[in-house]
């Protein structure tokens, strides 16, 4: 049949179907060029299914055919891509900008452009273009005039409170008695007098603050969310005595940064008395997820640290990686929400499993769960059977970090954990929890 014997006009609308053709009839002999264009093709008309294996290649794709627009998302990964099929030659000029790739080349170039230790201390060699950003940074973060990094927040507390009651002669610390090891270490270290309040009692610490020279220095020494119990310091009220009794103030926030607070500031930032608080503590070790510690505080103050405290004037700096690093995490986290929430709702979830389950979880507002055990030797008992047993890793909390006959396990569900994680964590506390005391009946 002659190609002009059918005119298109003749040929009604839909007369000819898939199915009135056989297979393999059409062929690209019998189809002219350009013939079929895209307003004659039908949508989801040509699937994967119709087009054979190598079928389409590159010069069958005229240029700018196929854009960003249309294709969906994850359409092509990397499995799709051969090895070596993307090269510099098929990138257009500035189709990858630095803009694009900020964190990807701030992983890359560090290595060669500062090398992968810090060169010594920070007066020697130690200090960083990133080192300068990140403070500023982190001072930022808690509306402070500066900030200084430490490599631990071990290290920034016992620099810090050591340093400080040593340049305020006569200078009275009043401690909170659930402070940790590193805020006693530094108080220990100033040698100065000391006054131990009663955990977030603020009766007994305005009866110790009135008590004494209402002419000496004093500086009170707390922590805005206590780790082992998951309480809440009343940091609000604890300025309020500050302000009545001519005292600084020195908020450990170590397990709230990241967590807490519109942008991550902490307890703090979220009760909204972050600017009352004379040094805010932190570490990088924690929410942020890497090592390191700092403080934020007035300029004066920071500078007055950063002269005079041995803990950080003879400390090799952080590592520039880490703290490209950190960088990276303190403005996702300042500028990311989506983190902070999903932990805080698995929190709330786990407390309801546990309590549901009828396990002894101890009352807290915060992201953490402690389940109260009341024995040294069980508790660490069943640690170990979680994680041998389950491959479950949980804290076993014991004297002197607690006091005798509250030890107890310690959890920390974090964004990533997953309603059935959760679940399968209950159950296994429900038998191990059977396990161990079926146990100690039989040993009685």
């Amino acid at each position: 049949m002659a190609r002009t014997t059918i005119p298109a006009e003749l040929v009604a609308t839909n007369a000819i179907q898939g199915t009135l053709i056989a297979d393999n009839a059409i062929t690209a002999v019998h189809i002219a060029t350009n013939a079929i264009s895209g307003t004659l093709v039908a949508d989801n008309a040509i699937t994967s299914t119709h087009i054979a294996q190598n079928n389409v290649t590159a010069t069958q794709i005229a240029q700018n055919t196929i854009t960003v627009t249309q294709m969906a998302d994850s359409a092509i990964e990397t499995a799709k891509i051969n090895n070596d099929a993307v090269t510099q030659a098929k990138i257009a000029d500035d189709a990858v900008t630095s803009a694009k790739l900020d964190a990807i080349l701030s992983a890359l170039v560090l290595p060669a452009a500062y090398g992968a230790g810090s060169g010594g201390t920070r007066n020697i060699g130690g200090n960083t273009h990133y080192h300068v950003e990140l403070e500023h940074e982190l001072a930022d973060l808690h509306g402070k005039d500066g900030a200084l990094l430490f490599t631990s927040g071990y290290v920034s507390n016992d620099a810090t409170l050591s340093t400080l009651a040593k340049v305020l002669p006569g200078c009275i610390i009043y401690s909170d008695e659930l402070n940790h090891a590193s805020m006693i270490a530094g108080i220990r270290n100033a040698g100065c007098e000391k006054r131990v309040w009663r955990h977030n009692d603020l009766a007994h610490l305005e009866e110790l603050l009135a008590a004494d020279d209402p002419e000496a220095p004093k500086l009170i020494a707390f922590e805005s969310v206590y780790s082992m119990d998951g309480d809440v310091a009343p940091i609000g009220a604890v300025c309020d005595l500050a302000d009545k009794y001519n005292a600084l103030t020195y908020c450990d926030e170590v397990h709230a940064v990241g967590m807490y607070g519109a942008r991550g500031g902490g307890i703090s930032e979220r009760d909204e008395v972050a600017d009352r608080v004379t040094i805010i503590e932190g570490t990088l070790g924690k929410a942020f997820g890497v090592m390191g510690g700092y403080i934020a505080a007035d300029q004066k103050i920071i500078d007055v640290i950063r002269s005079y405290a041995p803990g950080f004037i003879f400390t090799t700096s952080l590592s520039p990686v880490l703290v490209a690093g950190v960088l990276a995490s303190v403005r996702h986290l300042k500028a990311s929400s989506e983190e902070r929430n999903a932990q805080h709702a698995n929190a709330a979830m786990l407390k309801t499993l546990f309590a549901d389950a009828g396990l002894p979880v101890m009352v807290s507002n915060t992201h953490i769960v402690p389940l109260m055990v009341g024995d040294p030797v069980k508790a660490k008992k069943i640690s170990d059977i979680l994680l041998a047993e389950y491959g479950v890793y949980v804290q076993p909390i014991n004297y002197p970090t607690v006091p005798r006959g509250t030890e107890r396990l310690r959890f920390t569900p974090g964004p990533q954990h997953t309603e059935a994680m959760m679940r399968d964590l209950t159950s296994a506390l429900i038998e191990i929890w059977d396990r161990v005391e079926i146990r100690a009946v039989q040993a009685a």
